[in-house]
């Protein structure tokens, strides 16, 4: 007997990266060497210090038990710490922090949390695609915000119309941004809660990428601009800060109103994270923090030898100033999928097509720093044999 799927889960996009495992995988069982720069894994280890408070917290048999349904005190007193310490921002551990299973599970929950069937939600496009699996559950309706590469990739909100800001509930920003490598700083967010006050918006700031800024420029906080709070949050994950990908634990911060939604339907959906995660987590926000640094100094590194790469092999590439990705443009006459594809075919590098990031991505590629300087250098190499940019170049001459 097989089962029908409800129509929710038939309405609900396709998975981008899932197809794209699909694709690497076909060549990796033939035993191709793939290059793989299209996921968002890191690849570094989490530092020692927190797998020991792990094994540690682990043991003891309190953390054998349900956690509270809200989380460990501990641990949004060690998120508040944390904003205080690193941005200045001051944050009530019960009622400004909730703890996420993850920073993806707190994005695709929130619509859910604060919107009906057939509100409006204003998305980044091109964005993270799990943006549209939250809208999708919520049946919420999405207005996309191009992020145009003339404007720094930030969204020009004048190119929204007096309804679409008038009907609009919510809004999902990401700095530094994936897939582009943007950066925003203190203008566009105070820009940006002026908007939200007028409109009653509620901003949902995407802060994945919070620790990884290059050339001395660090990541600003949405928080930081004043009246932040009144408008909305912003989401903090541990996986790209301390290499803590599988650890699956995150937090928001901000708004106290979304905070009560956001633990209202988690109290219906889990019992709370396992105590042993919460407590390394704290560890990692309250520990020595030179392994934050060390990892933002190996993926500038990693930039710099791609981007200088790619540039000497005659492709016009622009550097990210965060995140750990690169946004890389097309050669014509190429689709950012057929590009995508012949890199994967021709030269066994996997990279994700900008179009998969919706349709303002479309003539980029997307390439992950998550791969050694070597394999790096070697991508380079073998996209030099192409000689798809020679051809390029010799055109120009």
């Amino acid at each position: 007997m097989e089962f029908q799927q409800s129509e929710l889960l038939k309405s609900l996009p396709k998975q981008f990266f899932a197809s794209l495992v699909q694709k690497v995988g076909a060549y990796t069982e033939k035993g191709a060497d793939v290059i793989n720069l299209g996921q968002g894994n890191p690849d570094q280890p989490t530092p020692v210090h927190i797998v020991e408070k792990l094994k540690e917290a682990a043991e003891n048999p309190v953390n054998h038990k349900y956690s509270p349904f809200r989380g460990l005190r501990s641990l949004k007193e060690a998120a508040a710490a944390f904003y205080k310490r690193e941005y200045g921002v001051d944050l009530d551990p019960e009622q400004e922090i909730a703890i996420l299973f993850g920073g993806k599970a707190g994005l695709v929950e929130i619509p859910q949390c604060l919107l009906n069937p057939g509100d409006t939600i204003l998305v980044p496009d091109p964005g993270y695609p799990d943006y549209w699996s939250g809208v999708e559950l919520a049946r919420a309706k999405m207005v996309t915000m191009p992020l145009r590469e003339e404007n720094g990739f930030l969204p020009d909100y004048n190119e929204l119309s007096k309804e679409e800001l008038s009907d609009a509930l919510l809004m999902f920003l990401n700095y530094p941004n994936n897939p582009t490598g943007a950066v925003a700083g203190k203008a566009f967010f105070d820009e940006t809660i002026e908007l939200a006050r007028k409109n009653e918006i509620c901003v949902v700031h995407d802060f994945a990428y919070g620790a990884i800024g290059f050339d001395g420029e660090r990541p600003y906080s949405f928080l930081q601009s004043e009246g932040a709070k009144e408008v909305g949050i912003e989401i903090y994950t541990f996986s790209k800060t301390y290499n803590m990908a599988g650890w699956r634990v995150g937090f928001a911060a901000g708004n106290k109103s979304v905070i009560s939604a956001i633990n209202l339907l988690q109290d219906h959906l889990y019992v709370s994270l396992f105590g042993a995660v919460q407590e390394a987590a704290a560890a990692a926000l309250l520990g020595p923090q030179n392994c934050v640094s060390e990892l933002n100094g190996l993926y500038e590194l990693r930039r710099d030898i791609l981007i200088n790469g790619l540039t000497k092999i005659g492709w016009q590439v622009t550097a990210p100033k965060g995140s750990f990705f690169a946004w890389l443009k097309v050669p014509e006459p190429y689709t950012s999928v057929e590009f995508a594809d012949l890199l994967l075919e021709k030269a066994h590098i996997a990279v994700a097509p900008g179009v998969g990031f919706g349709e303002y991505g479309e003539g980029f590629v997307r390439v992950g720093l998550l791969t050694s300087v070597e394999r790096l250098q070697e991508a380079v190499s073998r996209i030099e044999t192409l000689e798809i940019f020679k051809k390029i170049v010799d055109n120009d001459l």
